[in-house]
């Protein structure tokens, strides 16, 4: 059968535009790489005309469409291709440079140590080899190829600083001077690239050329104003680098170097005679980096923890600073400056950035309040002395607390709470008391401080319904409850310490009759003990009653069960006949009185039962 000519070519378009749509649905379904349309269409077959009749046309001429590959499930190898792209183009790329730069290096010293080329001549081929290999990687980039012409910038930008020390700390060719502004030119042509290519990496390899500077340039001489004037300057453009590009790592990199060279110039030169220099540029690099937060805050991706971890680390770094070269002075002066960044803090606080995002704003503000708030609690130690340290703690969580309560703020709440706990743990661990009077004395007085915040607590407690405000509140009434039992006690064991103290020989042998006084004073310590637990019981009991307080009434019962423990353990073993018959008569007493009370039932406790078992029914 004889098929036409210009069917057969129909024929064949056919076939090849079916060839190539098989292919881009094996593409889609990533059975092999996606191929361009021209590269997957098979050539146009050869048809011999040396025939006058399409059926003599050799079939085998036609080129027929390549299999495809063999499936390869989606997803494999695509770690392994990762590892291996990342491998081919960034780690052979920085193995590369370095090799280059060693083999370079080797090669200008063999020709040094060969007198091959002379000082200026090996000055000269560095500044011009660095800014040729800076030209020649625009070829790259232009073509496309913006990581690698990156690496050669580096390579380029780092032998252009390298000449330059050479040329100054080596051969002495140049003074520092002209150094110096030669390496700022640097800095700055490189910054002026990173502006116009959009290169963050530019502008880090322009940061870094800039702190390595005073570095290179460095000759054992103490230069505080010049130094730290250049830093400043420094910190600035980068502050306004970051305002034209949302580049802000480079603020880290920016703090970084600062403190680095900062510290190393303090342990080498710092002492009192240049304290207000000091102190007033680290104020300067203080100011500028607690901005930088705030400018973090218009990049897009600024949710994260970075703006949150520059505001913090500054004011830590500038407060110890501050410490190290202030409290040799006064710590007067150190409390008080404690207190004024503290303020300055607060004033961040009301600061509001443009076109921020919203909840990154929010945690910043959150951790400016929480500074401020730890600048007051450090500032009250530096100034205060022994109890008084104490107090400002309590006094401290009291405003917190009030302040919490009138703008709804749940963390200041967290940091009243923590100021309490550095207050108490102090009053227990740390604070010792002699006094000679009893009762009005300064530890009865720091105990009733702190029992009054903490009734204070829990009765900011008793206004809120949520699960967390009553454990609070409880947990309050508890060590309200403890620490005035505790104060009591302590009150007791003054008193009969100051009597036994009078009994104490002041000179030679005790005298007949002494150690039976002695043990008759001790008795009567252990039966005050009881006496006033079982009186403190009592007292809970009887507001437990009043407040129809089920929390309260156990306490009580809990004090109680301790004190009779006591009595039936210690005391029938430890106290004279009479103690002994008061303290049971006395704890039967009010046994019987705290049962009969439950037998008549004030509280209606049968009839809530009788309900609450009636609404099970």
């Amino acid at each position: 059968m004889e098929i036409p000519h210009q069917q057969f070519d129909e024929l064949l378009q056919q076939v090849r535009e079916l060839t190539v749509r098989v292919h881009r649905l094996e593409s889609l379904l990533h059975l092999q790489a996606p191929q361009r349309a021209e590269q997957v269409s098979p050539p146009a077959p050869a048809v011999t005309r040396a025939s006058t009749h399409p059926a003599l046309v050799n079939r085998e001429q036609i080129q027929r469409p390549v299999a495809p590959p063999a499936f390869v499930p989606p997803g494999a190898s695509s770690e392994t291709a990762n590892l291996e792209s990342r491998i081919g183009s960034h780690w052979l790329n920085r193995i590369g440079i370095a090799a280059v730069l060693i083999g370079v290096s080797y090669f200008l010293k063999f020709a040094f140590d060969n007198n091959w080329i002379g000082p200026a001549g090996r000055i000269a081929v560095g500044l011009i080899a660095g800014i040729a290999v800076v030209l020649w990687s625009e070829r790259f980039r232009s073509r496309g190829y913006r990581s690698f012409s990156y690496s050669l910038k580096a390579v380029g930008i780092g032998v252009l600083y390298l000449s330059l020390w050479a040329s100054f700390q080596v051969y002495h060719l140049m003074p520092s001077g002209v150094v110096f502004v030669c390496m700022l030119v640097v800095t700055a042509s490189t910054c002026a690239m990173a502006l116009s290519q959009d290169a963050e990496i530019l502008a880090v390899f322009a940061i870094t050329g800039g702190f390595s500077t005073p570095l290179l340039l460095s000759t054992g001489v103490n230069r505080e104003i010049a130094l730290f004037s250049y830093l400043a300057l420094l910190d600035i453009g980068i502050l306004a680098l970051v305002m034209f590009k949302p580049w802000r790592r480079l603020l880290l990199l920016g703090f970084v170097g600062t403190l680095l060279l900062y510290v190393a110039w303090y342990a080498e030169f710092y002492d009192r005679s240049q304290l207000q220099t000091t102190l007033i540029f680290a104020t300067i690099f203080f100011a500028i980096f607690a901005i930088a937060p705030l400018l973090m805050l218009r990049d897009e991706h600024a949710a994260g923890v970075m703006p949150l971890v520059l505001a913090f680390v500054n004011a830590a770094t500038y407060f110890l600073q501050s410490y190290a070269m202030i409290s040799e002075v006064s710590t007067t002066a150190m409390a008080w400056f404690s207190l004024v960044l503290a303020a300055v803090y607060l004033l961040l606080n009301r600061l509001r950035p443009k076109a921020s995002d919203v909840a990154a704003e929010h945690n910043l503000r959150l951790m400016h309040l929480a500074l401020a708030v730890g600048l007051v609690t450090v500032a009250i130690p530096i100034r205060l002395e022994a109890h008084w340290i104490t107090i400002g703690w309590f006094v401290e969580s009291a405003l917190l607390l009030w302040v919490a309560g009138r703008i709804k703020s749940d963390l200041l709440n967290v940091f009243a709470l923590t100021a309490l706990l550095l207050g108490v743990g102090r009053l227990l661990l740390f604070d010792n008391f002699e006094s000679t009077s009893l009762i009005f004395n300064m530890r009865m007085a720091v105990y009733g401080v702190a029992i009054a915040v903490l009734a204070f607590v829990a009765y900011n407690a008793s206004k809120r319904d949520d699960e967390s405000a009553r454990t609070i509140g409880m947990l309050a009434v508890i060590s309200m409850n403890a620490l005035a039992l505790r104060a009591l006690s302590c009150e007791v064991a003054d008193y009969y310490s100051q009597q036994m103290a009078a009994m104490r020989p002041l000179a030679g042998a005790w005298q007949s009759g002494d150690s039976s006084q002695m043990r008759s004073i001790e008795i009567a310590r252990d039966f005050t003990y009881s006496a006033l637990w079982m009186a403190y019981g009592a007292m809970l009991m009887v507001i437990g009653f009043w407040r129809a307080s089920a929390f309260v009434r156990w306490q009580a019962l809990l004090l109680i069960a301790v004190t009779t423990g006591k009595v039936f353990i210690y005391d029938t073993s430890r106290l004279d006949r009479i103690y002994r018959i008061l303290s049971f008569v006395v704890l039967g007493v009010l046994l019987l009185a705290i049962s009969f009370a439950y037998q008549r039932d004030w509280l209606r406790l049968s009839s809530s039962r009788t309900r609450s078992s009636g609404g099970a029914a």
